[in-house]
Formats: C-alpha cells, structure tokens, sequence
C-alpha cells in the first residue's frame, strides 16, 4: 500500500507512522504536516503544508494513495466552539474532500474519538463536531471510510503527547498502563494498536464502520 498520514508529529500519528514505516506490506508513506517529524526512512516522505484548509498547491503531490490515516486532532479544553469546529470539522473535511477527488478508490480512516455523538443533538460541544465530521466523511465517495474511537491511549516507543500537562501525566502514571491495557480493553489502547488496527482495516476492510476501543484492540 501507499498511505498518506495528517497528524504525524503528534502522539498518535507519532505510534501510526511508526507501524507504516515497519509495516512491510506498505511500500510508501508520505507524511503531511506543519513541522518534520524528525524520522529518517527511506520509505518517507514529507509535505511541509502550513494552510490545511487548501491544498490545491500541493495537489499533484496526492494522488496515487491506497489510504489516508489522519491523526489530526485537538483538545477542546478552553476552547469555544466555532474554534474548535474550524481545527477539527473544516480542517478535516478540507483535506478529505481533496482526497476524495484525487484518490476516489482510498481508504480513509479517522481518529475522532469514545464518546462521539453521531446523533450531532447533544449538549457536549466536542462530542457533536465529532460527530458532524464522522457524519460527513461517510458521505464522500472513498472507497470506504472508518471511524476510530479510542478512549484512553497509552503512547509507546517514544511517542509523546505535544501537551505538556498531559505528558507529564503519562510519565507519572507509566507503570500503570500495561496493567490497564491488560485489565481494561475496552478502556485502554495504546499508540502501536492503533496503528496495526489502522493498517489492517485499509487492508482488509472491518465489518463496522465505526470502532470503539474494543473493536480497536481486536485487530
């Protein structure tokens, strides 16, 4: 496969561009973003990109891509909602909707998140712009498209979250997680699962469209 990864500097695009790039079936990854991420590998690519919300000049650089992982993503923590739905709806559904029109036969898949309300009616701002972008990625023509939902997710092999505050949590609650991950499977994942689910599901195709945790560390 060749696959295109948005979000690759944080915490869980660090642990799913990790996977591709291990990943023998995947003979491409090229990586979208802001900043490097700093990997060397001979597979990788990297598309420094500062506006997500137009991509029309980097277009010709997109197409020919089995499946897109996009990582994107941001705390709603002392945000208002029309700052939020902007970082998380129309940056994602920009870059979907360019895709969709370069690579109609893709995969796309998703990081949103546990909790999301596909309903869109509920009182938890975060929750509804989740589901609003999972709502409207279904309805572009990708050969198929999937909703990750993990809940708590444990980074490993050096993947850090940007957030400082939360990567100091990590840090003190280290010890606790491969417990947790044992104990707790529909609570707990971590960076690795995520991106072997990721890449198993454009292979393969899933049974559900939308995967909450459990069906996340099933695969």
């Amino acid at each position: 496969m060749k696959v295109i990864v948005f979000g690759a500097t944080g915490m869980v695009g660090q642990g799913v561009l990790r996977e591709c790039l291990i990943d023998p079936g995947i003979e491409r990854v090229v990586a979208v973003g802001r900043s490097p991420t700093g990997v060397r590998n001979a597979k990788l690519t990297e598309i420094i990109h500062d506006d997500f919300t137009d991509y029309a000049a980097i277009e010709p650089l997109l197409t020919g891509f089995d499946a897109c992982f996009f990582c994107l993503g941001v705390s709603s923590i002392g945000m208002n909602e029309e700052r939020y739905r902007h970082l998380t709806y129309d940056i994602t559904l920009a870059a979907a909707t360019t895709l969709a029109k370069l690579n109609p036969q893709m995969t796309f898949v998703y990081v949103t998140g546990a909790g999301t309300d596909s309903t869109e009616q509920g009182s938890r701002m975060w929750a509804r712009i989740k589901g609003k972008t999972e709502n409207d990625l279904f309805k572009l023509p990708f050969t198929a498209a999937y909703m990750f939902r993990p809940g708590a997710i444990q980074p490993l092999h050096g993947a850090r979250s940007k957030t400082a505050w939360v990567q100091a949590v990590y840090a003190a609650t280290w010890p606790l997680w491969s417990v947790l991950r044992r104990i707790s499977p529909r609570l707990v994942t971590s960076t690795e699962q995520i991106g072997r689910a990721m890449i198993r599901v454009a292979r393969e195709g899933y049974r559900r469209k939308v995967l909450e945790m459990e069906d996340i560390n099933s695969l």
